[in-house]
């Protein structure tokens, strides 16, 4: 058994990976890391965008698409397509194992329409229709305006993750928009056992940003305690706000309000922790898989992640230590004078600014794909 596949069997934990190309669609790979325990997929702008830029694993399409007339602004819908739905397929028989509860692969709507409503909701159906694959993730981002389109679509019977959660408030927010969609189908006489939802809770980029502030401040301490102080805050408030948003989870999912919607057939609605590769190569490179696992939770994994998991990883429950230590570490930190809050309301911002930016590089990238293909064939 790999330490994958231990850590859905042992701690049920589902590990995703957190990356996509047409490569290893093809050849292979993505089904070897499903052998090897892989139970999802997550994709995004910036890795589409990185796949199409890299290699020659979508020249082919890129150049068909191109003799059809399409915009390069809008080879995206056929190539995502395509890479999502071939996805699907091969995560299928994980989805059917576990009853519908897990092997998804995920998509994204445009980032650009993260602070409009019904747009999100019009972006969703869209994708949830044309790729039509029951072990679909629409990826919405939980921006105050993402909130309501969530509910809306979860009542539709549309999957959604929902990306680039940042801050506990953030988080209880649609976990709530969730129990209404729920509540919703049941009062409308609907099946409950195939709706499914994922809230992706991001985390390294959360140390990240408070490790910035903490050294500015270090800079201007005045004692050797202060400074110590400060030291010892930093690569800690990620996991600890991680920590903190688990028990909101379990008193959420642990209510009588939850066990009504249980009892008609409702799933839990996940937390996965997401950007779980460690930034700072000062700290361990599965901090944030380590002290992360606990039941009915997905952790989102790049490969390089995954190595070093299956390496030197540990296999225990974890997400339950230390919970009064993290409530700790958060209260020192705002003791200190710097507000979680902002952290976690500009790094979402600055995530969905990044994504529309790799979006828009897709288009880019995707042009000067078709204009080398193009000067090739006049060549020939």
């Amino acid at each position: 058994m790999t330490k994958l596949q231990a850590l859905f069997a042992q701690q049920g934990q589902s590990p995703w990976l957190d990356f996509i190309r047409r490569n290893m669609l093809n050849d292979g790979g993505l089904a070897r890391y499903v052998e090897d325990g892989i139970r999802g997929v997550t994709a995004n702008p910036t890795i589409f965008s990185q796949a199409i830029g890299a290699g020659d694993d979508y020249d082919e399409q890129i150049g068909e698409l191109a003799g059809q007339g399409i915009a390069p602004r809008e080879m995206f819908d056929h190539i995502a397509l395509r890479d999502i739905r071939q996805a699907c397929d091969i995560l299928r028989p994980v989805f059917d194992s576990s009853g519908g509860s897990d092997g998804f692969v995920s998509i994204e709507v445009s980032p650009d329409k993260a602070f409009q409503t019904q747009a999100s909701i019009d972006e969703a159906t869209r994708w949830w229709s044309r790729i039509d694959r029951p072990n679909l993730f629409v990826k919405i981002p939980g921006t105050t305006e993402g909130v309501p389109a969530i509910e809306e679509c979860l009542a539709a019977g549309v999957n959604i993750n929902i990306t680039l959660l940042f801050a506990v408030s953030y988080y209880e927010q649609v976990m709530e928009a969730y129990l209404r969609a729920l509540e919703r189908r049941l009062a409308a006489g609907q099946d409950l056992r195939a709706t499914n939802s994922v809230a992706s809770f991001f985390v390294s980029r959360v140390d990240t940003a408070a490790d910035k502030l903490l050294e500015a401040k270090m800079t201007e301490a005045k004692t050797t305690g202060e400074r110590g102080k400060l030291h010892s805050l930093q690569g800690q408030v990620a996991n600890a706000n991680a920590k903190v948003a688990y028990q909101r989870y379990l008193a959420v999912f642990g209510s009588e309000r939850f066990a009504k919607l249980k009892a008609a057939g409702a799933k839990v609605q996940r937390p996965l922790w997401a950007s779980t590769g460690t930034k700072n190569k000062a700290y361990s490179d599965v901090l944030y898989v380590d002290n992360l696992i606990g039941p009915d939770t997905v952790n989102t994994l790049p490969p390089a992640t995954i190595e070093a998991f299956e390496d030197h990883g540990v296999l225990r429950r974890t997400i339950d230590d230390g919970v009064d230590e993290a409530e700790g570490v958060l209260r020192d930190l705002a003791e200190v004078g710097i507000s979680l809050d902002g952290i976690t309301d500009k790094l979402q911002a600055d995530g969905v600014e990044a994504f529309t930016k790799s979006f828009n590089e897709i288009a880019e990238t995707t042009e000067k794909k078709a204009d080398e293909i193009k000067a090739r064939a006049t060549a020939a």
